[in-house]
């Protein structure tokens, strides 16, 4: 599955999913550990990872019963990617707004 940096992003705007991200981050869980952590039902822990799962953030395993979830590095490199080009054309947009105010400047000065 691709990751979309945007859709990485708007899945972690929810803080609960954010405090589940957080805690994958620390290492890798299971949907009771991550229950007994964080103020939340299992099934809506289930809910949220299902979320982050579909956004590309997370993967899961098998591990006898249960699924053991944690950070896929794709979802995050996807996020990096996202926010690096936010800031490349943040960067380009200053730069020309900068270069239109020295002409003006000049031109004034001439």
């Amino acid at each position: 599955m691709e990751t979309n940096g945007i859709d990485a992003i708007g899945a972690l705007g929810d803080p609960t999913r954010r405090a589940i991200f957080e805690c994958l981050a620390r290492r890798p869980m299971a949907v009771r550990q991550l229950s007994d952590e964080l103020p939340v039902t299992r099934p809506a822990v289930s809910q949220h990872l299902k979320v982050l799962k579909q956004a590309g953030l997370v993967t899961d395993r098998a591990d006898g019963t249960r699924r053991i979830y944690r950070i896929s590095s794709d979802g995050v490199q996807a996020i990096h990617v996202y926010l690096d080009q936010m800031w490349s054309q943040a960067l380009a947009g200053f730069q020309l707004a900068a270069q239109r105010i020295a002409d003006t400047e000049s031109q004034e000065e001439a």
